[in-house]
Parts: C-alpha cells; sequence; structure tokens
C-alpha cells in the first residue's frame, strides 16, 4: 500500500454516493415515477443518471419541458426518495464507510479561519438538507445545490462556486466524487479529483481519468491543517 500525502485549500465534497447512500431511496423515487409516466426502463436510467440534476434527468427521461412543471416534478421526485428510502423495508438513506470521521474532523466549530470544505450536490437544497439530517452531516457554510447553477455537472459550474464560496482557487481545492460526470465537472474546474467506486463501476469511473481513484473515503484521511486548509492521506493498495 502507498500513501499519498498532500495539502489542499479546501475539500469539494459530491453528496449522493459520495457522503451518503440513497440507492434505495432513488429506486424507489424512480418506480413511483414510472406510475405517471410509462416506459421509463429504470435500470438503464439508474445506470446513466446519478450525479446529475433532477431537472436535467426529468428532462431526458419523461420528456418535461416547461420550467414549473421540471420544478415541481424535482421537488415531488426528492421527496420520494426520502420516503421510498424506508419503504418495503428498503435501508434508507445512510452514511458511506470512511465519511464519520472525516466530517467529524471537518465539520464546524472547528478554528477555521475561512470555509475549507464544501458540499457541492445535483440535489435541490430542500432534499440535500433532509438528506444530511438523516446522516448526521452538518450543512457546511460553503453549500451548492442544484439551484445555484445554470449547468450542472459535468459542466465546471458547480465546482468553480464551491471553490469560490470557499474563497480559494480551484487549482487549490481537491474533489471527491462518485460519478462520471461529476469527476469531469471537477477536472473541467481545475481541480484534483477522487474518484470513489461506489455508485459505478471501476471501469467507467477510470474512464474519467480522476487524478486518484479508492474504493471508498475509509481510504483517505483529512485533518485541519495548522495554518488553515486541509492535510490529505490517500492510501492507494
Amino acid at each position: 500500500m502507498v500513501a499519498i500525502t498532500f495539502h489542499v485549500d479546501a475539500v469539494l465534497f459530491d453528496m449522493d454516493g459520495t457522503l451518503v447512500d440513497s440507492t434505495a431511496g432513488v429506486i424507489g423515487a424512480w418506480e413511483t415515477f414510472s406510475e405517471t409516466y410509462s416506459g421509463l426502463d429504470i435500470q438503464k436510467i439508474l445506470s446513466t443518471a446519478h450525479g446529475v440534476r433532477t431537472v436535467d434527468n426529468l428532462k431526458k427521461y419523461c420528456g418535461l419541458t416547461s420550467e414549473a412543471e421540471l420544478e415541481k416534478e424535482a421537488v415531488r421526485f426528492e421527496e420520494a426518495i426520502v420516503t421510498s428510502s424506508t419503504a418495503n423495508g428498503r435501508k434508507g438513506i445512510t452514511l458511506l464507510p470512511g465519511v464519520r470521521s472525516i466530517i467529524d474532523e471537518l465539520a464546524p466549530g472547528k478554528n477555521n479561519p475561512k470555509p475549507c470544505w464544501a458540499i457541492v450536490t445535483s440535489a435541490t437544497r430542500a432534499y440535500a438538507s433532509a438528506a444530511l439530517e438523516i446522516g448526521g452531516i452538518p450543512i457546511p457554510d460553503a453549500f451548492v445545490t442544484a439551484e445555484d447553477v445554470t449547468q450542472g455537472k459535468p459542466y465546471p459550474d458547480p465546482y468553480l462556486l464551491g471553490a469560490q464560496k470557499c474563497g480559494v482557487s480551484p487549482e487549490k481545492c481537491l474533489v471527491v466524487e462518485d460519478a462520471p460526470s461529476g469527476v469531469a465537472s471537477g477536472l473541467a474546474a481545475g481541480c484534483a479529483v477522487i474518484g470513489l467506486i461506489t455508485s459505478h463501476t471501476k471501469e467507467q469511473m477510470e474512464a474519467k481519468r480522476p487524478t486518484y481513484l479508492v474504493e471508498n473515503l475509509s481510504s483517505v484521511s483529512m485533518k485541519m491543517g495548522v495554518n488553515g486548509g486541509i492535510d490529505v492521506v490517500i492510501n492507494i493498495d
């Protein structure tokens, strides 16, 4: 095992598939929507939709074009993720491996000179806030959700905004992502990217060429730097 050590000014985390596992709820939400929109190939959707804003997925798979209808249905979809995540014995929204120790280190209350971590998610603010509360993750000062950008992942806009909210250069940020679209977004923004193999195959993630690739965050440790920023250690087999 090789330990790679470096320092960054800020870490920008994706949420679903990176910090929390909401797979059970997402499957339930698409099953719910298949009752309204016939012909949905849920397995195909699940293989490509992760990491993309709900409004963009609804445009693509449900044929919605009205902005008002998209916003309304996006809210309904993400509410369904929460409510269906525990239906029929499903496991609910849970923390992924390695997340607890990292968040406990970086969470508000530490002596941070400025925001040094952000959550940059394709989810709406309402759903993201609910999912983070369920997972016991505090909302950071720098928080980017679907409503904050016109162009979501794989465009660089979300991570550029995340870096801006932390008051640092994107080139001095580390992105943590589990989806190919998110890896593309982080790299396009000029950030280094840790790719996680939690929701896609190793081959799918390798195709986007993240800076580092690990199974999950149990292979990563983070500590607040003495003079700000974050010291990162990645253990690679």
